[in-house]
């Protein structure tokens, strides 16, 4: 599962860790991806994007509709 957003193409950053005493090891920076479901031409699709892409409004999430609520016979007849 490849870790890039499918918005921005931002993918992990490489680079060293170095300790107190200089001793080098690679280590990579992850991008913050999260994934949501989203309207692409108008289907819903799942999609992996990286919270800078969510909160600059890049991407539509899809929101279901709330289902009608049905009352009960008993219930129809009562104000409320």
């Amino acid at each position: 599962m490849s870790r890039v957003c499918d918005i921005c193409g931002k993918k992990p950053m490489f680079g060293h860790k170095i300790s107190h005493a200089h001793n080098v090891s690679n280590r990579r920076w992850l991008p913050n991806l999260q994934t949501v479901r989203a309207n692409v031409n108008g289907h819903v699709k799942r999609m992996k994007v990286c919270t800078s892409c969510l909160k600059a409004g890049k991407v539509e999430k899809y929101v279901k509709a709330p289902a009608a609520k049905e009352l009960s016979p008993a219930a129809e007849g009562t104000k409320s």
